[in-house]
């Protein structure tokens, strides 16, 4: 079974979000269940020397107003496939935003060659290889399921996995005409939306099946309040959407062997985490005081991830006698937030304004705990790493969330199986109240132990959902081959 990925970054590579840790870790899960799985993505201005070790396989002169080439290459135990086109990609800068924080004004030709390149690798194969599935991953891929679907050639089944609904690529409609979307496919049934190419849109009517990255975001996403203006199709795609819970990768996730760590640790072995607090407490300037419960929150910094209601919390938070320590960037004035209570609340409030994986793992390795309030969260994956590290999530009860985090009740610190803290709904009071609740555990220090045993122990690896994405590949390989389109 050959799968190809498109998406546009893959950690460890680049990196500014859970798609990355996602796409960089689903194929090593996969690889193990005998699936052959190469990742298609852009060779951004920061990845030149892992790309001068690549072999071209594929070159094309005019790519959208420049040459472009395909290398291929070994790295991290990934097979990559990187499409180096200087002219879209060789830019300073995020690899979305320009140096004044707005989109590239020619992001629809970035991803739109990304997605000309897997529909390429879709219907031709590369170096002798050619895939039975083609899996795009957010909006960035979202244009190869309706490139594939204007083929009168025999085309690979399609699948595009939503990670956050809310990013959705869209562009003016006179695009169509560049990108090669032709008018069959820029109806309301298709690829328009509002009078715009919409990528992501595109993707979700036309792929052969559709995920997301947890079962309540996938319920979530056929709702008004969710669904950013997709609900109507979501619903009507019902039955060909899956929402399989993401995992985490757990060789670079594991607190026994960090390299970020001061100390290693275990289950059996928590009072190690000390030495990393007492490091991360240095790092943020906060007071040594082990009988202060440390939060963390290890984030981008924007109203989605409700950290405007945990600086209204900030106060209560402070004269609950716990500590918070801060590691993000994103919106102006959160950030200004933060600094700000920071100053006002010295050796209780620490924060770094940007990110820092390395630190984050030391965040994740020396808190006590970990504050995820995110009005909408697809799947989150630092509440998992929380899991992973003993370092206990409060967290609002939606999408992945709920899916992962078991709520300290009397019932489940009874039978041992509470793993954190949920509030809902997002709320200056529902948040300041599950602080609390966290406090007041963490002063009763058995059963906080308990929590941290339970919580590591809770299965976060791929394992389960790789078996869901291969059982979704074979059924749609199958479907290909008695449809006549098998190799």
């Amino acid at each position: 079974m050959n799968v190809l990925f498109v998406a546009s970054e893959c950690a460890p590579f680049v990196k500014t979000g859970g798609l990355a840790d996602v796409v960089g870790a689903v194929p090593k899960a996969l690889k193990a269940l005998g699936v052959n799985v190469k990742i298609l993505m852009p060779a951004y201005k920061g990845l030149g020397e892992l790309a001068g070790s690549g072999k071209s396989v594929w070159k094309s002169a005019g790519m959208f107003g420049g040459k472009a080439e395909l290398l291929s290459m070994e790295a991290d135990g990934l097979d990559l496939l990187l499409l180096d086109a200087p002219h879209l990609y060789d830019r300073p800068g995020s690899i979305y935003l320009d140096e004044t924080g707005h989109d590239w004004h020619d992001n629809h030709l970035r991803f739109g060659a990304l997605c000309h390149v897997g529909c390429e690798i879709g219907l031709h194969g590369v170096d002798n290889w050619k895939p039975d599935i083609v899996h795009a991953h957010d909006w960035q891929a979202g244009l190869i399921p309706v490139l594939l679907k204007q083929q009168s050639a025999p085309a690979p089944k399609t699948i595009i996995t939503i990670h956050n609904i809310a990013f959705q690529g869209l562009f003016d409609a006179e695009t169509r005409h560049t990108l090669g979307v032709s008018d069959e496919m820029f109806t309301f049934e298709t690829a328009e939306y509002w009078g715009k190419v919409g990528f992501l849109k595109g993707g979700i009517a036309l792929a052969d099946k559709i995920t997301t990255v947890s079962p309540t975001y996938a319920r979530e996403l056929m709702t008004s309040e969710f669904g950013m203006g997709l609900d109507g199709l979501m619903q009507a795609r019902r039955d060909d959407l899956s929402g399989i819970l993401n995992g985490i990768d757990l060789d670079v996730w594991n607190p026994a062997t960090d390299v970020a760590l001061p100390r290693n640790y275990t289950a059996r072995s928590l009072k190690r985490k000390a030495e990393n607090r007492a490091a991360l407490e240095d790092r943020f300037g906060l007071n040594p005081d082990p009988k202060a419960l440390m939060f963390c929150v290890v984030s981008r910094l924007t109203t989605q991830k409700g950290l405007d209601v945990l600086l209204d919390v900030v106060p209560h938070l402070v004269e609950r006698g716990a500590q918070l320590a801060v590691l993000g960037s994103g919106d102006p004035a959160i950030e200004e937030g933060f600094r700000q209570a920071s100053r006002k609340y010295p050796g209780s409030i620490g924060v770094i304004i940007g990110y820092d994986e390395e630190l984050s793992h030391l965040m994740q390795g020396g808190a006590d705990s970990i504050l995820v309030p995110s009005r909408f969260e697809p799947c989150g994956l630092t509440q998992l790493y929380g899991l992973r590290y003993g370092t206990l999530p409060v967290v609002a009860a939606t999408g992945g969330l709920a899916d992962t985090v078991i709520d300290a009740s009397p019932k489940t610190l009874k039978s041992k199986t509470a793993t954190g803290f949920t509030f809902s709904p997002v709320s200056s009071e529902g948040l300041a109240e599950v602080i609390s609740r966290a406090c007041d555990m963490f002063y009763a220090p058995d059963k906080w132990l308990s929590m941290q045993r339970s919580a590591m122990r809770y299965p976060v690896d791929w394992e389960q959902s790789a078996l869901t994405y291969l059982k979704l590949y074979e059924e749609l390989a199958a479907d290909n081959n008695a449809a006549g389109h098998g190799d």
